[in-house]
């Protein structure tokens, strides 16, 4: 069977889900009920500094985007960090952590950016015997316009500012959140290693409006007639959390940081991609939100069963494997060749590929009076299009040619053979070309 358990910066859990700062983490009740489903951790929900209690909306609190059959793509929340006294939660948190040895308790933090501020809740925090602390960058509404939350981490000399205040005031590790609404995510990942941070966990939310409401023009959720942007989580983020996770584990500067994926992880295979891309574990919302706490029992005997399959041993050996195949696109080979292959036992008729690729793409399809759909070897590009919007799972695939073949119907060669492509004019990496990309 294959080895679950997950070491993270030094705090060891039961296996690589964790429960993301988020409502799910917001008391005791969630996280007790968190842990006896089987979660490896949590990040317990955002604590501020003791003082005013934090207010939030007393009406809608989340937006959705949904997909066919009203399946959740993706959640806009407007909530603001916990609004229950940070006396209370300290108290839950030392709780649960000395009824729940085994699994990893991390605490969010978001206070002032001023270095009193911090100094004086992280003792607080060690009282508790949480295993950890994560520094909430990230948020990109409510609480940023306070100069917290996202302000910081938009910020990568805030970032490594606080990350320094934080360790030399604590000996709990440091895990530093950081903020999908950047240019390039390496910035404030450098910033943080310069800190002194742990590690880094990515993304937090994605500043968004989902919708509006055409009757009151009222964004959604809407609050008495208005609305605000908030942040949007769930499936549809996972694809910008991925590559940033990737990003920041291709980066010589950060190499070695340790990741959190965090970003839409809603099956098994969504964490085996964050962990091949150089996530050293994930945390988990929104899928939670959707199904209940129990949904990671699915992850982990997902998660187990191929790693079994595939003669994986230990999360660690997953861990990165895909870094080296991602590069940059001038490295891609110009000789890899594919064309598009239609199973006609397969195809239903519908047409949508030969109405893609005529209108959109390359009019390399073609049909036929009574609807037989065929190739145009010496037209197809190979773009994938009509593999992605048919609605048939398998009946259009991506054949590899060798270079120089020949379409049979009409005899002109399909594939060309651009030599070495490492020294082919069209590469702006080549000779050290004007137009070359090196790293910033």
């Amino acid at each position: 069977m294959a080895d679950l358990t997950s070491e993270f910066v030094g705090i060891r859990s039961p296996n690589p889900f964790w429960l993301a700062s988020a409502p799910p983490t917001d008391k005791e009740y969630n996280v007790r009920r968190a842990f006896e489903a089987g979660w490896g951790g949590v990040v317990w929900k955002t604590l501020g500094e003791a003082g005013p209690p934090i207010v939030n909306v007393n009406g809608p609190r989340y937006g959705a985007v949904w997909g066919a059959d009203r399946q959740l793509l993706g959640l806009n929340n407007i909530e603001l960090i916990t609004d229950r006294p940070l006396n209370v939660n300290l108290g839950e948190i030392k709780v649960v952590k000395r009824d729940y040895p085994d699994r990893a308790v991390v605490v969010s933090l978001m206070v002032p950016c001023n270095e009193a501020a911090w100094k004086a809740i992280l003792p607080l925090i060690e009282d508790t015997g949480a295993d950890g602390i994560e520094l909430n960058f990230g948020c990109p509404h409510g609480m940023s316009e306070r100069g917290m939350g996202s302000a910081v981490g938009q910020v990568p000399d805030y970032i490594e500012m606080v990350t320094r205040w934080c360790k030399a005031n604590t000996r709990m590790p440091v895990i530093v959140k950081l903020t999908p609404n950047i240019t390039d995510i390496r910035y404030p990942a450098r910033a943080a290693k310069a800190g002194g941070a742990d590690a880094v966990s990515l993304i937090n939310t994605v500043s968004s409006i989902t919708s509006v409401d055409l009757d009151t023009f009222s964004p959604e959720p809407s609050i008495d007639g208005k609305g605000s942007h908030g942040g949007y989580c769930g499936p549809a983020v996972k694809p910008i959390a991925l590559n940033m996770v990737a990003s920041i584990a291709r980066d010589p500067e950060t190499a070695g940081l340790p990741i959190s994926g965090i970003g839409g992880v809603t099956a098994w295979r969504d964490a085996a991609e964050f962990l091949s891309l150089g996530a050293g574990n994930v945390q988990v919302c929104t899928a939670a939100m959707t199904y209940g706490f129990k949904v990671v029992q699915e992850l982990i005997s997902g998660l187990s069963i191929w790693m079994d399959g595939k003669g994986h041993g230990s999360v660690s050996g997953i861990v990165g494997r895909a870094v080296p195949n991602v590069t940059e696109w001038q490295h891609l080979n110009l000789n890899y060749v594919t064309k598009a292959r239609i199973d006609q036992d397969s195809c239903i008729r519908c047409g949508r590929c030969f109405a893609a690729c005529e209108d959109t793409s390359h009019q390399a399809i073609s049909m036929s009076r009574d609807r037989v759909f065929e190739v145009i070897d010496a037209e197809c590009v190979a773009c994938n299009l009509c593999v992605n919007v048919c609605p048939v799972d398998g009946c259009i695939t991506m054949e590899r040619l060798p270079a120089g073949a020949v379409d049979e119907r009409t005899g002109r060669k399909v594939v060309a053979d651009h030599g070495d492509w490492t020294t082919h004019p069209n590469n702006p990496m080549a000779n050290n070309a004007v137009g070359s990309n090196p790293s910033p």
